[in-house]
């Protein structure tokens, strides 16, 4: 970072409630509250390498949610209880973001060079990969830095949509082998890297300079049904057993929970 000090918010951002999973973004997971992988992730991150300056807020519309991470015991988080307009199933995610912004740089009386997210339901990441998407981010000058696993589907190869008669390739191509193909990602909503002046600008995630980092690829699914938990939780008993990047975390987030004020 050639020496330049920057001043990094992190934002964790989860709504009250949820159709799929009831009280999804305060639910226990693999014997610790779902939220506290996240911090736990940001924790180790800032313990290794924490020469930013940086801020922690929350923000929900769960009092919950807000209790559960201030009184942590571990580091200390700023609050933001969600205003009503941002609390609907059809508010962007990045209108939250903002609004997290602009409240902490008011509150604060300070302005951040990055604002990193990260999703409470995607709670298997590691230290490194945190590393990794502020390094590329600064190192790339991007607009947003996302995180990504390799598509396992191909849509110039081995994806189809309907077509006037029948189906058809997604993307039409001559391709007869799928390492042919261009190289194909899917987001993974893990971590985001985002400028402050995008942000601002109030363009939408992916429009403007967009870079990537790639994660491990059975880490995450979408959480949308009880099941979905279920099978995150065998993948993470896997995971914390034989993988010390993904058990450091878990550790870790075993001592929040154990020096929680709640």
């Amino acid at each position: 970072m050639g020496g330049i000090k920057m001043k990094i918010l992190f934002t964790i951002c989860g709504r009250a409630g949820s159709k799929g999973i009831k009280n999804k973004n305060i639910k226990p997971f693999a014997g610790n509250p779902l939220p506290y992988y996240t911090l736990s992730a940001i924790d180790l991150y800032l313990q290794r390498h924490g020469k930013e300056a940086c801020d922690i807020v929350v923000n929900s519309d769960s009092r919950e949610l807000l209790s559960m991470m201030a009184g942590n015991g571990i580091r200390p988080v700023k609050l933001i209880e969600r205003s009503q307009q941002l609390g609907g199933d059809t508010v962007g995610k990045i209108d939250v973001i903002r609004s997290c912004l602009d409240i902490m740089q008011n509150r604060e009386g300070c302005e951040y060079d990055m604002v990193v997210d990260l999703d409470i339901t995607s709670p298997l990441r590691t230290t490194a990969d945190i590393k990794n998407l502020i390094d590329v981010h600064i190192r790339t000058g991007a607009d947003v830095t996302t995180s990504v696993v390799a598509a396992r589907r191909n849509p110039y190869f081995n994806q189809l949509k309907r077509a006037e008669k029948g189906f058809c390739k997604v993307c039409e191509s001559d391709f007869t082998a799928r390492q042919q193909a261009p190289d194909i990602y899917d987001m993974n909503a893990s971590l985001y890297a985002y400028s402050p002046q995008h942000l601002m600008s109030g363009r939408q995630v992916l429009d403007g300079h967009v870079e990537i980092i790639e994660m491990y690829d059975t880490g995450i699914l979408d959480l949308d049904h009880e099941n979905d938990l279920e099978l995150m939780s065998v993948i993470a008993e896997y995971l914390f057993k034989t993988k010390v990047a993904f058990r450091e975390v878990y550790e870790n987030c075993r001592i929040i929970r154990n020096s929680s004020l709640i």
